[in-house]
């Protein structure tokens, strides 16, 4: 096992006894398909994906630093598209180049980088078979005006694979107007993508102006998440990525007054995520677990994504997010922005920081 670089209890500062040693009383450990070096054997072999796309699952989880361990720490660079490239890049010019992208992962022990269609494929020929290729095939364009919030695709599935691609990525904006052609979309371009033996990951993300119900933002809340990953699931995403929940009661909020929205039970706040009747509270690890076991207990792998890049506190925010999603049940964490947005060796310093969170034996299921 690697050399740790941090220490995970000290970099979480005063909210180490309640991460660390916090035991989830909603929905057991026991019951979950946890993440593993024998994952690909002992559950993914049992679904319907055929050897290729076990092989290349398999070759995801042997690659960088937590090669072997189950777990995946992967860099996410298509905000280039996604917050416009001037936007994004600014406070890190070097990245308007690909190969750098390619370096910061590869430096950096990443298990994969995900990126555009056509940052992988200008440096294809270069990085392809140093580091697992996982390209990103539909975007958010911010050219439209107003903008809106629609995915759609840059590019076909056969090129993914030409260029040498291990897996595939996609976002379905959940509950906006697009939600029904995007999930019918990119449930066809995953069905596509598994015959040719690559891995799918599916940015499950909400976006509705309604999820904002009396100043508060519903769209991170456990169980609007946790319905989105179940969504994905039943497309064949073979790996989902979530945003770390804020807060839960989405649904309740939704159904208030005079409103009818969607169903749900107060089960999902009390029994399933720790929380109160009306989604209130809940512990960070409890609100992540549920977005675990709607990704079918485990069997889809949860990773988190690491957020934007707010200066000093990108460090141990990201740890927190890591041994949150660890503890959860979670297979690891997608971070971009807080690793791109500073020098090449301090984003580095970042990604190993995330990679410890999942090599330190002491962090454990809760």
């Amino acid at each position: 096992m690697p050399d740790l670089t941090i220490n995970v209890r000290e970099t979480l500062g005063p909210d180490a006894d309640s991460l660390l040693s916090h035991e989830c009383r909603t929905i057991s450990k026991s019951s979950l398909e946890l993440p593993g070096g024998d994952f690909v054997d002992r559950s993914l072999a049992k679904s319907d994906r055929n050897l290729a796309t076990l092989r290349n699952f398999q070759t995801i989880l042997n690659h960088g630093r937590l090669a072997g361990s189950g777990f995946v720490s992967i860099l996410p660079v298509d905000q280039g598209v996604e917050h416009s490239g001037g936007a994004s890049f600014a406070p890190n010019p070097e990245y308007f180049d690909p190969s750098k992208i390619c370096e910061l992962a590869h430096e950096g022990g990443c298990n994969a980088v995900a990126s555009t269609f056509g940052v992988l494929g200008a440096v294809a020929r270069a990085w392809a078979h140093k580091i697992p290729f996982l390209v990103k095939f539909n975007h958010n364009e911010l050219l439209t005006y107003p903008n809106q919030a629609n995915q759609i695709p840059f590019g076909n599935i056969r090129q993914c694979f030409e260029m040498g691609a291990v897996a595939v990525g996609a976002t379905i904006y959940f509950g906006s107007e697009h939600s029904g052609e995007q999930i019918q979309y990119v449930a066809d371009m995953f069905s596509e993508a598994h015959q040719y033996g690559m891995v799918t990951v599916l940015w499950c993300y909400t976006r509705n102006d309604a999820f904002k119900v009396g100043g508060t933002d519903y769209h991170a809340s456990a169980d609007l998440t946790g319905q989105a990953n179940h969504l994905g699931a039943t497309i064949q995403a073979d790996i989902i990525k979530q945003k770390l929940p804020t807060n839960n009661g989405g649904y309740k909020a939704l159904n208030s007054g005079d409103s009818s929205y969607g169903k749900f039970r107060t089960e999902v706040y009390t029994k399933l995520s720790g929380s109160d009747e009306n989604g209130g509270g809940g512990h960070p690890i409890d609100l992540c677990r549920y977005q675990v076991i709607n990704n079918y207990m485990g069997r889809v792998p949860l990773i988190n994504s690491g957020g934007a890049s707010k200066g000093e506190s990108d460090l141990a925010d990201a740890v927190r997010t890591a041994v949150i999603n660890k503890r959860a049940g979670g297979m690891g964490l997608i971070s971009g922005r807080k690793a791109f947005q500073r020098a090449m060796g301090d984003g580095v310093k970042l990604l190993n920081a995330i990679q410890d969170v999942y090599l330190d034996e002491g962090v454990t299921v809760a």
